[in-house]
């Protein structure tokens, strides 16, 4: 075995993330690590990497009791972890990222960046991905920094890889190319750890697979043994359906209508109408402008051209102070850069878009801070120790529900969801998908973008494709997935 784990331990404060975590994994082995948000996968991984300690626990690394203190005894070890969300370097080129803390150097000691941007295009290349060497992290969607971590653990040639959900914001071509080089690294001799949410990628790439529930073990085995509807029951604890539908409801008035909407380079002549009790769907592939066109509405980017009209009445949104005054929320596609502040309490950022509201003659009210807090973790079951434990000490998918509890209590009507369940697990999803229904319920005008055209089928009420920047096509009720794609992928011209 490469690495074995028996009965690993940690805890944040007061709470608990393992306590008991097991895993092994042999050469040549893809293992799926599954579990549902904060069920303690990622920090068993990130104990792995050198990330975190263990409090208690045993774990041999080629046979031997291994207790990494750094990501870089880690990495010197021979394990490289490609996470969820970007640690790149965003100021760097992708080359210097790549190769940052392991740069090639000249004779006398100075970066050859020369040779360190031939290997990753050569490293690129071969993998086909959309990136030059040269261009910098910063201006890269979160697809493609996906791919440079991914291209980074590859280069350093390591015996075990751990992927934290690399395929979460990726497209279905990339999705693709992410499984073929899995299953290199397989043919290879390496080990690979593969930790997703994305049920239907699961026969494709693995071998064994691993369950955590409530930061323990409870599942160890060969994929070919379990059926997809009995690894759903062990994530959530419960059978469940795999498949989520809305009872849909007759639309209202038009809550925000958006008339030839254009920004040079992203979006060009965007027309669409959201209405009280709809969800829409926003479909397409990466780079499409889906999320610009959100930014857009949102007023985080400007608009070159086109029109916005909230309730019927046109609406000058320069800025997201004017979009929220305006009863506009977004809940943004990267919850750790945009959507949360991190290093404050869950409390501050659930208050933080409607401070009015808790605040008495310009201070802070914390008895009815704490009792808002209270009722919103309880609302969206948000697993945290309390209010005051910091956002970023909390899993992916509890975090999400502190981004989407923030604008739940600031009462917005018109919600733009870039990506909502993008890193949640099924029973996540499944909550996220009930939350929407309920604003729906009560009048509100949902506009979700979303790379899974499945979730699109089962939750909207109509689907609006873009491809290069412009809206392709709309489909209602009972489109498939095959007609998605047709829109997102095909010129008029070319479809038969």
């Amino acid at each position: 075995m490469l690495l074995d784990l028996t009965g690993i331990q940690k805890r944040f404060g007061g709470v608990t993330a393992l306590r008991d975590g097991n895993l092994s994994v042999g050469r040549g082995e893809v293992h799926l690590l599954l579990g549902e948000n904060g069920a303690g996968k990622s920090t068993l991984m990130k104990i792995v990497a050198g990330m975190e300690r263990r409090d208690a626990g045993r774990m041999l690394w080629h046979g031997r009791e291994a207790f990494f203190r750094t990501p870089a005894e880690a990495a010197g070890a021979g394990i490289a972890m490609v996470h969820q969300e970007s640690l790149l370097a965003p100021h760097l080129t992708v080359a210097e990222n790549i190769f940052l803390g392991r740069e090639e150097r000249l004779p006398l000691g100075w970066v050859n960046r020369r040779r360190m941007i031939q290997q990753a295009s050569r490293t690129i290349e071969e993998h086909r991905f959309p990136l030059h060497a040269d261009w910098r992290v910063e201006r890269l969607s979160p697809a493609g920094k996906q791919l440079v971590g991914i291209c980074r653990a590859i280069q350093h040639g390591s015996s075990l890889l751990i992927f934290d959900e690399p395929t979460s914001s990726l497209s279905g071509a990339e999705t693709e190319e992410v499984f073929r080089i899995v299953r290199t690294l397989r043919v290879r001799g390496l080990g690979v750890i593969y930790i997703t949410h994305r049920l239907e990628e699961l026969r494709a790439v693995g071998d064994r697979v691993t369950i955590l529930r409530d930061g323990a073990t409870i599942h160890t085995g060969p994929l070919a043994e379990i059926s997809t509807d009995c690894i759903i029951q062990h994530l959530v604890g419960r059978a469940t359906a795999s498949i989520y539908r809305r009872q849909r409801v007759a639309p209202g008035a038009e809550l925000l209508r958006v008339e030839g909407l254009t920004r040079n380079g992203a979006f060009r002549d965007v027309s669409f109408s959201l209405r009280a009790g709809e969800i829409v769907g926003l479909a397409g592939l990466i780079g499409a402008g889906r999320t610009e066109t959100c930014l857009a509405i949102f007023g985080v980017d400007p608009i070159d051209a086109g029109d916005i009209f909230v309730d019927g009445r046109p609406a000058r949104i320069r800025s997201p102070r004017e979009a929220v005054a305006a009863g506009i929320a977004l809940v943004t596609e990267d919850r750790q850069k945009t959507g949360l502040a991190l290093w404050l309490p869950i409390a501050h950022n659930i208050v933080m878009a409607n401070l009015p509201a808790v605040s008495r003659r310009g201070w802070i009210d914390r008895p009815v801070q704490e009792r808002v807090t209270a009722e919103y973790i309880a609302r969206l079951r948000i697993r945290a120790s309390s209010g005051r434990q910091p956002a970023g000490r909390l899993s992916g998918g509890n975090q999400q529900k502190v981004a989407i509890a923030k604008w739940l209590f600031r009462r917005a009507r018109v919600f733009l969801f870039d990506e909502p369940t993008r890193g949640i697990d099924v029973g996540a999803k499944v909550e996220v998908f009930e939350l929407m229904d309920e604003l729906a319920r009560a009048g509100a005008a949902i506009l979700m973008v979303s790379s899974e055209m499945q979730e699109l089928l089962q939750v909207a009420d109509r689907i609006l494709v873009m491809r290069q920047g412009r809206i392709s096509g709309e489909l209602g009720a009972g489109a498939t997935q095959e007609e998605i794609m047709r829109l997102a992928a095909l010129d008029r011209e070319c479809a038969p």
